[in-house]
């Protein structure tokens, strides 16, 4: 056959893209925990729930600067006639009054903090004047009524004590670490981050400090799958680049495989002379799951386990790699975190330009979606190829394009999967 590989080599069976994601998903399984300091879980997945262990807030909180009044003494209290009380005590925030407020009371209080005992409502300071009684004592002038509760957060408002505040698998952001922080949780029980390897295939690679040279293009894809990957939560280690020979592949594979949690491999996984990651999973020991997907671009994806480990190999084309980073890798770190086991989340969006490529495979186009009068649209941005990097720069959504032998209209309404920069 002049040198080419055995036919066999040609011989994949291309599967959909959900049936990808199943089947990539069924294989997923959880890392072990870990305990880190509350500081150092910023970002990452909680492996417990979180029960409030008393609620909050755990005593009556006063929601603005004024005075802690019982309500019945301002019943008569306007602002051509204000109602005098006496004030028998200040309260800052983080302190708390000794005294149980008595009718024709009021004690001066600060946001946040305690209400006293006796008091059931607080008036704004901005409904009060301040001043002197002819006995010398201090004396509010109420300009308005208030209603029983009004200004006072009941105890347990927000949270009721054993409330379930946040479940495993949810990942800590400021929100979260608010809540952590607040009942007193100064170490976080979290999934331990997957470590994974990736290994660049291709003679044509040179290392990213290396001068240009003909024919020869810098080792980019591993970098930016190093980005996607620290987005998605995992730990990155960007291997030595592979040489286009299967035996020393299959070397450096077998000992990133046992050495990490998952390995990402790009390049060599289509069907020329040189792409050698095929034969490697021809000879390996492992188990080859898929090796085509119908998806343009990277429908040479292929996926498989080694050792109980994941594996993938993406497309060395920047496009591809990065779509099948995003539809296969991104949800199996996350749920090897903790989380749902689900694909990519799509929503819809409407298309604002023609797209009339045909094809029987869909396709994921990069494209920009926004907002024009209250409508979420969505339009292909940069060159529509595997090759070009640059509009990875530029999207912020993948276009899902199902197969269709007429391309789209402008106006249709299609699946777009929203990306936060490109990677996250």
């Amino acid at each position: 056959m002049n040198g080419r590989k055995e036919l066999k080599t040609f011989m994949r069976h291309a599967i959909s893209v959900s049936e990808a994601t199943r089947l990539v998903l069924d294989r997923v399984r959880v890392m072990p925990t870990e305990e880190v300091p509350l500081m150092q879980s910023i970002g990452r997945t909680l492996a417990v729930e979180l029960v409030a262990p008393q609620p909050m807030p755990h005593f009556r909180r006063s929601g603005m600067d004024g005075f802690a009044v019982m309500a019945a003494d301002t019943k008569q209290a306007s602002i051509g006639s204000p109602v005098s009380l006496h004030i028998v005590d200040n309260v800052p925030a983080g302190q708390v009054s000794k005294m149980t407020l008595q009718p024709g009371q009021c004690i001066r209080i600060m946001t946040g903090a305690a209400v006293p005992e006796g008091a059931d409502a607080v008036i704004k300071y901005e409904m009060t004047a301040e001043e002197s009684g002819p006995d010398g004592t201090e004396l509010c002038k109420v300009k308005g009524v208030v209603a029983i509760g009004e200004n006072v957060s009941p105890i347990g408002v927000e949270i009721t004590e054993r409330e379930t505040v946040l479940c495993s698998g949810v990942q800590i952001g400021a929100g979260e670490i608010a809540l952590l922080a607040m009942f007193g949780i100064h170490t976080v029980q979290v999934y331990q981050q997957p470590r994974v390897a990736i290994l660049a295939t291709g003679a044509e690679l040179l290392r990213v400090e290396d001068a240009l040279a003909p024919g020869r293009v810098r080792n980019s894809n591993a970098y930016m799958l190093a980005a996607a990957i620290t987005a998605f939560g995992g730990i990155p280690v960007v291997m030595d680049e592979v040489p286009d020979d299967a035996v020393i592949a299959k070397q450096m594979i077998r000992k990133a495989i046992l050495e990490h949690d998952v390995v990402v491999t790009t390049g060599g996984v289509s069907v020329g002379d040189h792409d050698i990651l095929y034969d490697v999973t021809q000879e390996w020991d492992g188990d080859l799951v898929f090796n085509k997907v119908m998806m343009r671009p990277g429908s040479p994806t292929t996926f498989g386990m080694w050792h109980g480990k994941l594996i993938f190999a993406l497309s060395g084309n920047p496009a591809a790699c990065y779509v099948g980073c995003r539809l296969f890798l991104r949800p199996a770190l996350r749920g090897m975190m903790g989380a749902d086991l689900i694909p990519e989340p799509r929503i819809m969006a409407t298309l604002t330009v023609n797209y009339v490529k045909s094809d029987r495979f869909t396709r994921f186009i990069r494209g920009r979606m926004s907002e024009q009068a209250g409508k979420l649209t969505a339009a292909p941005v940069g060159y529509d190829m595997s090759s070009v990097t640059v509009s990875l720069r530029d999207a912020n959504c993948l276009i899902c394009l199902p197969g269709s032998p007429d391309g789209y209209q402008e106006g249709a309404l299609v699946e777009i999967i929203p990306l936060k920069g490109i990677c996250e």
